[in-house]
């Protein structure tokens, strides 16, 4: 397990890289208010559970229904008594991911906004990887899930994936966010900005990955 921490006023923003396959657990919190959410329970619970500790934690938000995404939700939903939230065009993905939770217990829709404390982060519908990924954004600050990596898009190798359909999602984020926007990413202690990647959508577009 690896541990970053970002601050801007009345935020912070933990980053938790944990479980085999180095996935990225966020957890932003409201300073004001000590009010907090967990995006994407990944793996590592009581890992999560430490780190959030000095928060009260609202809701576990999740960028998309893969399995790596998702195995600590059981166990932190439960520890902590608070929702598990998806996009409900992945709930055929959760459906195959091994864990109890099979329905999440509410969804996140597009343009959703969700209170934190003092603190509004907007959910932003960003399919291509799964038909359902989303991103969330509390400037300067955007979590991409596996929409957005430094170096290019997530994969697409997946029957309900779409290359087309993800890179939409790419520009679209590239065109509505400032260059020194920070890019926290669903995996990987790397994280990037809008800037860094912005110029390269045409290469990724041409190669086809």
């Amino acid at each position: 397990m690896s541990r970053w921490e970002h601050r801007i006023e009345g935020a912070h923003l933990i980053k938790l890289l944990v479980g085999p396959f180095e996935n990225n657990v966020y957890i932003v919190g409201c300073t004001n208010t000590g009010k907090a959410v967990i995006v994407d329970a990944a793996a590592e619970p009581d890992v999560i559970l430490d780190a959030a500790s000095d928060y009260d934690v609202q809701a576990i938000l999740t960028t998309h229904g893969h399995m790596d995404h998702v195995q600590a939700v059981d166990r932190v939903s439960d520890k902590l008594g608070v929702p598990f939230l998806l996009n409900p065009d992945d709930i055929f993905i959760l459906e195959e991911s091994g864990i109890e939770k099979t329905s999440p217990d509410g969804l996140i829709e597009d343009r959703q906004e969700i209170e934190v404390g003092d603190l509004l982060l907007h959910a932003i519908h960003t399919p291509g990887h799964t038909p359902g990924s989303t991103s969330f954004v509390l400037e300067p600050w955007l979590l991409t899930g596996d929409t957005l990596f430094p170096g290019g898009p997530g994969a697409t190798q997946w029957d309900y994936s779409s290359f087309g359909q993800i890179m939409d999602s790419v520009e679209a984020l590239t065109a509505r966010f400032a260059d020194p926007t920070l890019i926290f990413p669903g995996h990987g202690a790397n994280d990037t900005t809008i800037g860094a990647e912005k110029p390269h959508t045409d290469e990724w577009r041409a190669r086809g990955w």
